[in-house]
């Protein structure tokens, strides 16, 4: 739901704070709020440290000692994959409405808006249903909804703003319901003395993996001039489409694993 409610808040406050000032600005903003949430944090939040009792190596060789636990890899590697598959397209959704689509650079903070809204109403439900449910069945079922939305998205033609506000809702649904059912596999992944250090390499991965997408979609995605539209976004839909097939597969090992209840994936 946090990253829903970023899509509410964090992407139309920046788009409005660039509109309104320069593309600075949404910067300052980010620092100003991040000193915040710092202090708050260090003089609020409780530390959690019942964990500390079974570990008895020093933290630099446990960290090490998780990450080299074959158990525990491809728990990481299913992670940077549905990060990778997540964040092929999000930096180019502005560029992709305006410039493709020819919606007007000031309607993009309603659909943005939303879109989050939309998604921060499915988190809960989607948590329910995993709860009550299959996880993987609930992943793979996102994620070929996800295949499907991310297909027609990147072949839209000329259409009006509220085509395409649709169109976004029903993709974003699938991103993020994804993310419900994956993280709830891989956080039953570890043993307790490891969860810290499992968490941890985990959300550096979802990090990493979209630096990476980024990267990797400036390098598929050309641009005559900052006015023209963007070229090759459809390859990058297809190579969208064979990160979340891949993502299943490793999804699949990840829930065998837990499912058996194994010391190791074969």
């Amino acid at each position: 739901m946090g990253f829903g409610m970023s899509q509410v808040l964090g992407i139309p406050i920046s788009l409005f704070l660039a509109n309104y000032w320069n593309w600075q600005a949404p910067f300052y903003f980010i620092v100003g709020l991040a000193v915040i949430i710092f202090f708050v944090a260090l003089i609020i939040l409780k530390p959690v440290n019942a964990h500390l009792e079974l570990q008895l190596t020093r933290p630099i060789k446990h960290l090490l000692q998780t990450i080299s636990n074959r158990n525990y890899r491809i728990g990481f590697i299913a992670t940077a994959f549905m990060s990778l598959g997540g964040y092929l397209m999000m930096p180019w959704g502005s560029a992709y409405s305006v410039n493709n689509i020819g919606i007007d650079q000031k309607s993009l903070p309603l659909m943005f808006m939303i879109a989050g809204i939309a998604t921060f109403a499915i988190m809960p439900i989607v948590g329910i249903l995993s709860d009550r449910f299959n996880k993987f069945v609930i992943f793979t079922g996102s994620s070929i909804w996800m295949v499907i939305t991310v297909l027609i998205y990147t072949q839209l033609p000329l259409v009006s703003l509220w085509v395409l506000i649709l169109v976004n809702v029903l993709m974003m649904m699938g991103i993020m319901a994804r993310m419900v059912p994956s993280q709830a596999l891989a956080s039953s992944i570890p043993e307790m003395k490891d969860r810290g250090a499992f968490m941890s390499v985990n959300s550096s991965l979802q990090q990493m993996a979209g630096g990476i997408a980024a990267l990797i979609g400036g390098l598929i995605v050309k641009q005559k001039n900052e006015l023209s539209p963007l070229e090759n976004f459809d390859w990058l839909g297809y190579l969208v489409v064979v990160v979340i097939l891949l993502n299943i597969f490793f999804t699949y090992r990840v829930y065998k694993f837990i499912s058996r209840g194994i010391t190791s994936i074969q």
